[in-house]
């Protein structure tokens, strides 16, 4: 009875003739848990619109929550209260710890980010930060900065 309850508390459904811009527009707007377009269209006619689509959805002859999240999808646990909007469902990469790393491969690309890490730094008030990058500015771009000054552009 619970998925009663849901629908009667939660549920929403928005009817349109065609699954056109205004359908993605308001699937996006909505950003549900569960999305799905049930059509009498061939899946394949809509391609195109995939590039519209900003939020997970079943699309298919007559999609039901099941497919997605037992059968045919990558997880039961997507984004609810409508974070969809920001973060796609739960997936096996949510547990995989990610690393990045930057390459700055010359004193002349060390200097140009320095400056602008600098100016970007000062703004948001973060002087210690600006003074290091002002300190590539000065060592690979031998350029005079004042301490936790702004770099000026080139």
């Amino acid at each position: 009875m619970a998925s009663v309850k849901a629908w009667a508390d939660y549920g929403e459904s928005h009817p349109v003739r065609h699954a056109t811009r205004r359908c993605w527009r308001k699937a996006t707007d909505v950003a549900s848990e569960h999305v799905q377009v049930m059509t009498d269209r061939d899946p394949d006619y809509y391609p195109r619109q995939h590039a519209r689509i900003t939020v997970r959805c079943s699309l298919a002859r007559a999609p039901t929550s099941p497919f997605g999240d037992k059968v045919i999808g990558t997880n039961h646990t997507l984004p609810t209260n409508r974070a969809a909007r920001y973060t796609g469902g739960l997936w096996v990469g949510k547990f995989l710890k990610t690393c990045t790393y930057q390459k700055v491969l010359t004193d002349e690309a060390s200097a140009m980010i320095g400056a602008y890490g600098s100016r970007l730094c000062l703004m948001e008030g973060f002087s210690g930060h600006a003074e290091q990058a002002n300190i590539r500015v000065r060592r690979y771009g031998g350029r005079n900065v004042g301490y936790a000054m702004p770099v000026e552009p080139n």
